[in-house]
């Protein structure tokens, strides 16, 4: 019976780490980073964002930054003097934490009004929707949740499976079944 439940907390703990590594990094722009050349309605209709994933501004700093707007508005008009969150380090991560829709732009005068700005339609982690695809209440906005630490590095198609978290799962799985035997 022991055993039975050594499995059981082994799946468990599995399960919650894999559902952490499968999350997606996004680095906005692709292989461009965060710039002005870059269009990013385009780009953002060939990615699927998900519940957990994570945006990456990659980007120079004191040329560029990175604010979240309120809402569609302050999108639309670029108004970067209401934002909720200003980001400036030149490598920051955005936690997409729950579906819904949220903007940002570049803070620095005339970026955004060139382009330079983004709309992110987040569904829920659970939802097979091909890209660009949005839910049908995509209006809610989220809390920022952002870091300015270095994200691991993606491709432009922007999976990304984290080395330690997977080698973290696997020594645990390994550990539990020893404890099976």
């Amino acid at each position: 019976m022991e055993g039975m439940y050594q499995v059981l907390f082994a799946f468990v703990v599995v399960g919650l780490f894999t559902n952490k590594a499968l999350a997606t990094q996004h680095v906005v722009g692709g292989s461009q980073g965060w710039d002005e050349s870059t269009d990013y309605t385009k780009w953002a209709s060939a990615q699927t964002f998900k519940v957990g994933d994570q945006l990456v501004f990659k980007y120079t700093p004191g040329l560029h930054s990175v604010v979240e707007l309120p809402n569609e508005s302050a999108y639309k008009n670029c108004d970067v003097g209401s934002a909720l969150d200003s980001m400036n380090s030149g490598n920051n991560a955005v936690k997409l934490s729950k579906a819904g829709t949220r903007y940002f732009a570049c803070g620095t005068i005339g970026h955004c009004d060139s382009g330079m700005k983004l709309k992110v339609t987040t569904v829920s982690a659970d939802a097979s929707s091909s890209p660009g695809s949005t839910p049908s209440s995509s209006s809610s906005s989220s809390s920022s949740s952002s870091s300015s630490s270095s994200p691991a590095s993606t491709s432009a198609a922007s999976a990304s499976f984290p080395f330690p978290s997977i080698l973290s799962m696997a020594s645990l799985l390994a550990i539990s079944m020893l404890f099976m035997f």
